[in-house]
């Protein structure tokens, strides 16, 4: 069968290799859907540490069960399904708690397993063992299921910041999760959405789509100065820093009203990880600065409700639809900015 394979940093194939079989505990699927991130661009530019190649990369995927492994029960053939990335033990201190997120135990998808860029893949026990195998529902495609993956990471991080009714909600990044950072916040009863993007091309793009309250262009005016202004210079209630920039942290906390929430989505690079913070704002304000990291089994259930009741739309999010062979090319258009969402269709 085909697979989209990384063999070494700027090294990834489009390649034949043995078709897999479900073993013991594992069913194995037909992916349909496997969309890209930007976390599949920065792999196949500089690797990671989890991934010891030759491994089949992606993360986001949606399939249809082929075969079922002995000892699997509750599934069969046809079943369609969205498959986790994030795997936590579901054994450890903070699993028992039901942190899942946090596991210290975490594995994933294309990382320590095969992913979804391939015809046929394997889903492991261990995605089974914490029920991390969901159906599809009814009237939601596999392309939108495969969506289902970051939305719920978007989840977890609002949980967290709790964004709920009468909220000013700053999203700053205008890629697929600061879209659905922006949608998520509208359905749990935020009174505004602004968008903060520093491209003005693609910044147009995602407001097209996802038509926030305002769209801030950071390269053309003082983001902090606009969302004062917006807000009659009271601030957001929660800033979501939806893009790998600690500039965007810094002026997260400087936008933020008065216990204000400011959620940490986006990591910074490694050889940059730190911010200047203005402790006194925090302290004076009372603000929340809280992280947020990946999702849990759950989030993906609830992700994949959200879609099917249309509380979140995704479909037109996928703005380009590519064959398993078109992977690599895909990682370049995610990489310049020139979609919002990447699907690929093996």
């Amino acid at each position: 069968m085909k697979v989209v394979r990384f063999h070494a940093p700027g090294d990834v194939r489009f390649e034949d290799v043995p078709e897999p079989e479900a073993g013991p505990g594992e069913v194995k699927i037909r992916v349909r859907n496997c969309s890209t991130c930007g976390t599949d661009v920065k792999i196949s530019k500089f690797g990671h540490h989890h991934i010891h190649p030759p491994r089949v990369m992606g993360h986001e995927i949606a399939g249809e069960i082929v075969t079922v492994g002995d000892g699997v029960e509750g599934w069969a053939p046809g079943d369609r399904v969205q498959v986790i990335a994030a795997i936590p033990c579901g054994e450890c201190a903070e699993c028992r708690r039901g942190r899942m997120t946090i596991c210290p135990n975490q594995v994933s998808m294309g990382y320590h397993f095969e992913g979804g860029f391939a015809q046929y893949m394997v889903v492991p026990k261990e995605v089974l063992k914490v029920d991390g195998l969901n159906r599809i529902p009814e009237g939601v495609s596999f392309a939108e299921a495969s969506v289902a993956e970051p939305l719920a990471c978007a989840l977890n991080a609002q949980n967290l910041a709790r964004v709920g009714d009468g909220d000013d909600v700053v999203v700053i990044g205008s890629g697929p999760i600061g879209c659905l950072h922006v949608r998520l916040a509208r359905a749990r009863g935020a009174a505004r959405v602004f968008l903060v993007e520093l491209s003005r091309q693609r910044l147009e793009m995602a407001a097209n789509l996802v038509k926030p309250d305002a769209a801030i262009c950071a390269a053309e005016v003082d983001p902090v100065e606009e969302i004062r202004k917006l807000t009659d210079g009271r601030g957001a209630d929660v800033i979501i820093t939806a893009a790998a920039s600690g500039k965007a942290q810094e002026q997260g906390i400087q936008m933020a009203a008065r216990q204000g929430r400011i959620s940490f989505f986006g990591g910074l690079p490694k050889d940059k990880p730190t911010i200047t913070c203005d402790s006194n704002l925090v302290h004076y304000r009372e603000l929340t600065i809280v992280g947020a990291n990946g999702s849990s089994p759950e989030h993906n259930k609830q992700a994949l409700e959200l879609v099917a009741t249309g509380a979140v739309p995704v479909a037109d999010l996928i703005t380009h639809r590519l064959p398993l062979d078109g992977a690599i090319d895909a990682f370049g258009i995610v990489e310049r900015g020139e979609a919002i969402k990447v699907t690929i269709e093996p």
